[in-house]
């Protein structure tokens, strides 16, 4: 069945899945979901019952050209987008940006270097934490941190920085776990930045992973522009002159005069065994086949999350809740895997040797 133009096809916003357009545009018009549904899509051509977005469908409901369309919807672009590049999970996003938008939730798919809607100052990642945005009007190093992020990205493209940056959270809380005594002055930052996103006593309220992200961000972005750089990864790896180099501007980033001294910290561990590694790419990666499904009942992560809660003390062992959390799981799973050199040979294939 086919339905004639709508009389008030509002715009997709940028990154929107089409499942949540579809959504909106019923809604607006008194529609049933699944009636526009079937109207502007079909089943997929090898014969399963999964139905696809046909963009020259939607055009026709909406009045727009097929190529506005998939500028705004990652899902309608031909070829398909490398879907690596993007978060596994679909959100809500910035609820400023969204609220131009009519027709109920914006649901998005975002790229991974969009931590921070910088416009109106909100914290969007971890992107599974609790459905809200929380805001940084006290923190605006969070909010340049976000805009050095994006640099990383175009000079030394996503894929390098998506490693880089969940390696710098990853080492970030594993330091902050540490005694006092053992940090700079980026532990002291860490605290006093948890204080104001997670107040003192208001814990089992406002306590989320995110925000601990949040409050080691700066930090992490400024490790991961010597992680993404070529130059101070071969510096890590290479004479001890280049180690001592190296130490000292990590000591520099981290404000920590002392930085260096030991051999057993998370930065050397990366240094030694990570630094001549190849990034690692995503575990989970974006499925169309699930974005019509409710969100999952993440009762396991509300109850771990109520756990950190109970036990969150931004002076003892803070850290460690974030360590653990899935929003890190491709880097925490590097430890496991064994590393492996590649040769290109004269036909083109690799040769993998395992060290």
């Amino acid at each position: 069945m086919l339905l004639p133009r709508l009389p008030d096809p509002v715009p997709p916003a940028q990154h929107e899945i089409a499942a949540s357009y579809i959504g909106r545009l019923a809604r607006l018009h008194g529609l049933e979901i699944n009636v526009l549904w079937r109207c502007a899509t079909e089943r997929e051509a090898s014969g399963g019952m999964r139905r696809v977005v046909v963009p020259e469908r939607l055009a026709a409901i909406t009045g727009r050209t097929a190529h506005s369309l998939a500028g705004a919807l990652p899902e309608l672009r031909t070829p398909q987008p490398d879907w690596a590049m993007f978060r596994h999970q679909p959100q809500p996003g910035c609820h400023h940006c969204n609220a131009k938008h009519p027709g109920g939730e914006v649901i998005r798919i975002l790229p991974h270097d969009r931590y921070v809607c910088t416009r109106h100052q909100l914290w969007l990642c971890p992107s599974d934490a609790d459905g809200h945005t929380t805001p940084l009007d006290a923190l605006p190093e969070i909010i340049h941190a976000q805009r050095r992020h994006l640099r990383i990205v175009q000079r030394y493209g996503w894929a390098v920085t998506y490693d880089a940056v969940l390696t710098g959270i990853l080492i970030c809380g594993q330091l902050w776990s540490l005694p006092e005594n053992e940090n700079g002055e980026a532990w002291h930052e860490w605290v006093r930045r948890s204080n104001i996103l997670i107040p003192p006593g208001t814990a089992e309220a406002t306590f989320s992973v995110a925000r601990l992200c949040a409050a080691v961000y700066p930090e992490a972005v400024a490790l991961a522009s010597l992680f993404a750089s070529p130059h101070w990864r071969r510096r890590a790896e290479r004479t001890a002159l280049d180690r001592h180099l190296f130490n000292a501007e990590i000591a520099k980033r981290l404000r920590h005069p002392g930085y260096g001294q030991h051999e057993n910290d998370p930065i050397s561990h990366w240094a030694n065994m990570t630094a001549k590694r190849p990034p690692l790419t995503p575990i989970r990666i974006h499925d169309q086949k699930h974005h019509l499904r409710k969100p999952a009942q993440r009762t396991a992560t509300q109850r771990a999350q109520q756990r950190h809660a109970h036990a969150f003390d931004p002076y003892h062992r803070a850290g460690d809740a974030l360590t653990a959390h899935r929003h890190l799981a491709t880097v925490f799973r590097r430890a496991w895997h064994p590393f492996r050199s590649h040769t290109l040979l004269p036909n083109g294939d690799s040769y993998y040797k395992f060290s």
